[in-house]
């Protein structure tokens, strides 16, 4: 035994246990996550029951069983219920219906519930206000007149999809069309602005800005009056609907998104209605404070961040190493500096935002405004967060890893490529660019992968130079200058801190938190596995000098 331990089998084992339980902790986590979040897009059953209320009263009840827990009975008789028993079984029924009851969650009480069924006639309706609609169809409307009662389910979706149709044009000309617009006719402000700052706004600058100005709005008010066409034609259709206290309500289509029955769906309409639904929340915009709806401005905000920072923390990172590692005089003052570096990397994030916000955001940004943008002012151009401040904010954040990283691979390299390029007649700087730098680029792009890994995940320093609950604008678009650097944006790791602490709707909220989550680590899984591929496309390619 005694032999045994000094052999070091123990550590072996030891070590090999600690990784094996890590991974099975990475694993168990992240399959919860996927769980949880994937799982909300599935179409669940709709329940009809009857539940007794505490004083015998009786009321119909309508939903969906959206999660279940066994708790004491002590912490159910401490808030004044009364219940047997030492353990009670309660479901979290999701009865949506916000508008008309109030709330679209309750717990009840398993033993309460009475006389369950799934009807196949019950329908879900998403709408884009006030969550889902729970109900029996009872008749369709047109222009206020019934044209079909009963459960008319084929001629409703036939109705439905005309709206959304129509709502897909009114959405592509306030967003798109009278965006281009009202842009175009904000540029000729700020030129006019311009021409007044510099004394150069002559008579005929004048005559041609207004003659642009004047077509801009012809365009605008052809578009508005095709606006009014589209929303008189999109409220058309209604329908009529009873929910489960017995009244009956009318739901005009140009405020639903879906209707679906999810009792009478076979396995491949479910599955169909969940690609739908996945693919939605990936390629929409978020509705209802960010509760509904997709998420794709903060997957396209993450991406479009990380890529700034990579371009931006890249050539400084390299820079810095090849100076310290080719060039500096290897001392003190080389040591500290390095020591100054790893020390960089532990500084609180907040910390680089706090300094983003006042150096970057402030200085920098308000002395460009003044500058270059003096006839926006006093709104700032640059002079406020955005995606720009943000990008360098997390450059500064990761360029010690980008450093040590670069170090590593220089040093990795045999003094004897170096001295063999330099015999040849070689310079310095040549031997560095065609031989040391090729070579290096491994350790470089292991740099960068850790750089992406921290910056797409990191939230405190965004919230003070750039993240938005919700932006308007994406920061790349078809209009001049197309890469629109000032914007603010949405982000991955901000949402989720949005949607599961600040939602109003916290119940609602909680499935997309983890699909959020989920999302942001598939996000960061493959900008990482794009940068390895490339490393180790580079690794392979100089791997014959390196053992040279």
């Amino acid at each position: 035994m005694k032999n045994w331990w000094k052999s070091g089998d123990p550590w072996i084992w030891l070590t090999a246990a600690s990784v094996t339980a890590s991974l099975v902790i990475v694993a168990g986590l992240l399959i919860l996550i996927a769980v949880r979040g994937l799982g909300h897009f599935w179409p669940a059953p709709v329940m009809e029951a009857e539940y007794v209320e505490q004083d015998g009263t009786t009321i119909p009840l309508i939903g969906e069983i959206n999660d279940e827990e066994t708790v004491p009975a002590s912490r159910l008789r401490e808030s004044g219920l009364t219940v047997e028993g030492d353990w009670v079984t309660r479901y979290l029924i999701k009865t949506g219906n916000r508008d008309l009851l109030g709330l679209d969650f309750r717990w009840v009480q398993a033993s309460g519930l009475q006389n369950q069924r799934y009807p196949k006639e019950l329908m879900v309706v998403e709408r884009r206000e006030w969550g889902n609609f729970y109900g029996y169809l009872t008749a369709v409307k047109e222009n206020g007149k019934i044209v079909s009662e009963g459960a008319a389910w084929e001629d409703l979706q036939k109705r439905l999809d005309r709206a959304l149709a129509i709502y897909d044009k009114i959405r592509s000309i306030e967003k798109y069309e009278i965006g281009k617009i009202n842009y175009g006719l904000e540029r000729l402000r700020l030129y006019q602005r311009r021409l007044e700052l510099d004394n150069a706004l002559t008579p005929i600058k004048q005559a041609e800005i207004a003659e642009k100005k004047a077509a801009l709005e012809v365009q605008f008010e052809g578009l508005n009056q095709k606006l009014a066409q589209l929303y008189q034609d999109i409220s058309r259709d209604s329908f009529s609907a009873k929910v489960m206290d017995g009244r009956v309500v009318d739901i005009p289509l140009a405020k639903v998104v879906h209707i679906h029955r999810p009792n009478a769906m076979s396995l491949s309409d479910k599955l169909s209605f969940y690609v739908m639904k996945a693919w939605e929340f990936v390629s929409e915009d978020p509705r209802e404070a960010n509760t509904e709806g997709g998420i794709f401005p903060a997957i396209f905000g993450t991406v479009i961040m990380v890529i700034i920072m990579s371009i931006i923390v890249t050539p400084f990172g390299v820079v810095a190493a090849i100076y310290l590692h080719e060039y500096a005089k290897q001392g003190w003052v080389t040591r500290t500096i390095r020591i100054a570096v790893n020390n960089l990397a532990g500084v609180p994030s907040i910390v680089y935002g706090v300094f983003g916000l006042g150096f970057f955001v402030y200085f920098l940004g308000g002395s460009i405004d003044q500058l270059f943008f003096p006839e926006a002012l006093p709104a700032p151009t640059f002079g406020s967060p955005g995606i720009l401040w943000a990008s360098l904010t997390l450059a500064l954040l990761t360029v010690p890893v980008v450093i040590v990283s670069t170090e590593e691979g220089l040093s990795r390299i045999p003094s004897s490529i170096r001295e063999g390029s330099l015999a040849l007649g070689a310079t310095k700087a040549e031997t560095l660019w065609r031989t040391v730098l090729p070579m290096a680029s491994p350790g470089m792009m292991t740099g960068l992968i850790l750089a992406i890994a921290r910056a797409a995940g990191e939230v405190a320093p965004l919230m003070l130079v750039g993240v938005v609950k919700l932006a308007p604008s994406l920061a790349l678009d078809t209009q001049a200058p197309f890469l629109h650097l000032e914007r603010q944006f949405m982000h991955l790791g901000f949402h989720i801190y949005d949607v599961g602490f600040q939602s109003p709707n916290v119940e609602a909220a909680r499935p997309l938190v983890y699909a959020t989550a989920f999302l942001l680590v598939a996000v960061i899984v493959i900008l990482n596995l794009t940068a390895i591929w490339i490393r180790n496309h580079l690794r392979e390619k100089y791997k014959a000098l390196e053992t040279a």
